[in-house]
């Protein structure tokens, strides 16, 4: 059967790769609809809603046809509209798909925004380990005082009999003991104690911090003084300790002054050095040259730094002293506010191995009384501190005289009226700037 010529608006579908060839049929009318496989394909609307024109295909035989449909699928493909119209779709464009939307943050909350300081992972690592160095170097220093107070020594020194009333400020009795029974040969010979059996005192302190603020309140009491001691008539004070120890000094102290003690604390000869050696030595300045062969020191008179054995002997020297007792008592309250000033530098306390060794050497030096709490030791400590920088107010009991003809030789007298004077107001917790002054105006200490 011979080819019919085709006409002019006469189209066909262009067959789709892989898929079978549908039979063409004739088309009778240019109304009819026209199907276009799209599967695998874009949607249309993705591509640009250009279009051009092209020529109307010549007229054609068959077999033309079939020779140029190789190179008719070669060409790109193009989507046809409906038969007979000329025009054809341009070719797909590829474009980017649009972001993705993200879901909005639930109603009820805010979105947070990352902090805008943050710095670098490892600037951020770096200020963990400083902040957790510095934790652990607070809980080091609020810790090791509380381990070495376990080792302190406890001390019998509540009296027998009647006591006086409690007052609303405390008071302390601070003693510096003589004792040589916890030295070997070779430290009393170092340290030139002697060797004398027994136990005496060479510094009476009372330690006075009011209730309602106000400067603390350091009293000597020199070892020499005549008082009248319960149950043994009257001797130097200093006899008490000897008969009967913390028990019967305390005891002697509160009949005398009429002040209730509230807590005692007490150092030997060899504790002491050995406070000081933890320091490293204290800074003092000598008031004169103390050549002193009984306190076994030559020290020029100036500020230097004294080591445990040189210590010693400063705090006991009476001979090289032209006030004697007195004298001594004012360098023992110098010399506590040295070493508690020490004991508060960075240099001890930013040095930890200092510090362990300061804090368990004094906790290992003292022994304190049954009822001494270690609010009591701080409250004396703080008040011997204070020595240093004037905060502490430091004097001596007032005295009459200082040598003073007794059965007990040359003694101390008090002051009676102006040392009541002084004794009322602890009693009654009144703030102290200055020494009082007795009915004569005179200070009543110094």
């Amino acid at each position: 059967m011979p080819d019919r010529p085709l006409r002019g608006d006469d189209a066909r579908p262009i067959p789709q790769r892989g898929r079978p060839r549908a039979p063409r049929r004739a088309i009778e009318d240019e109304d009819d609809v026209y199907t276009v496989d799209t599967r695998g394909r874009r949607p249309a609307a993705a591509r640009p809603a250009t279009s051009r024109q092209t020529s109307p295909r010549p007229t054609q035989s068959r077999q033309q046809q079939t020779r140029q449909q190789p190179a008719r699928e070669a060409q790109p493909r193009q989507k046809q509209g409906p038969p007979g119209r000329g025009q054809d779709t341009p070719p797909p464009v590829r474009t980017r798909p649009a972001p993705r939307r993200q879901a909005p943050p639930p109603r009820g909350r805010r979105p947070v925004a990352p902090p805008m300081d943050a710095g670098p992972p490892r600037r951020r690592r770096w200020g963990r380990l400083v902040l957790l160095v510095l934790a652990l170097w607070l809980a080091f220093l609020v810790v090791t005082p509380f381990h070495a107070w376990n080792s302190v020594s406890r001390v019998e020194d509540a009296p027998a009999g009647d006591r006086p009333a409690e007052t609303p400020g405390n008071t302390y009795l601070l003693v510096g003991s003589d004792a040589r029974d916890d030295l070997t040969p070779a430290e009393r010979k170092e340290l030139g104690t002697g060797s004398a059996e027994g136990r005496r005192t060479d510094s009476i302190m009372l330690v006075h911090t009011p209730s309602g603020g106000g400067k603390s309140v350091i009293i000597s009491i020199p070892r020499d003084s005549f008082v009248p001691i319960p149950r043994h008539g009257s001797n130097k004070i200093n006899a008490a300790y000897a008969i009967g120890g913390p028990k019967l000094l305390v005891e002697t102290i509160e009949q005398v002054t009429n002040l209730r003690i509230d807590g005692y604390l007490e150092i030997g000869f060899g504790g002491f050095a050995k406070v000081v050696n933890s320091l490293g030595g204290v800074d003092i300045c000598v008031p004169f040259d103390m050549n002193d062969e009984f306190a076994h020191i030559n020290l020029k008179k100036g500020c230097q730094v004294l080591d445990g054995k040189n210590a010693l002997g400063f705090v006991r020297a009476r001979h090289s002293d032209p006030r004697g007792d007195v004298g001594r008592a004012d360098r023992q309250r110098q010399f506590l506010g040295a070493i508690m000033k020490g004991a508060a530098t960075p240099s001890t306390v930013l040095n930890p191995f200092r510090y362990w060794s300061f804090t368990h050497t004094a906790a290992g030096a003292v022994g304190v009384g049954d009822d001494t709490s270690m609010k009591d030791a701080a409250n004396i400590l703080l008040a011997m501190r204070g020595a240093s920088n004037d905060s502490t107010l430091s004097l001596t009991v007032p005295l009459q005289s200082v040598n003073y003809q007794t059965s007990a030789g040359s003694s101390v007298k008090w002051d009676t009226e102006r040392a009541q004077a002084l004794f009322t107001m602890l009693r009654e917790d009144q703030p102290l700037e200055a020494p009082p002054t007795g009915t004569d105006g005179k200070p009543s200490g110094g």
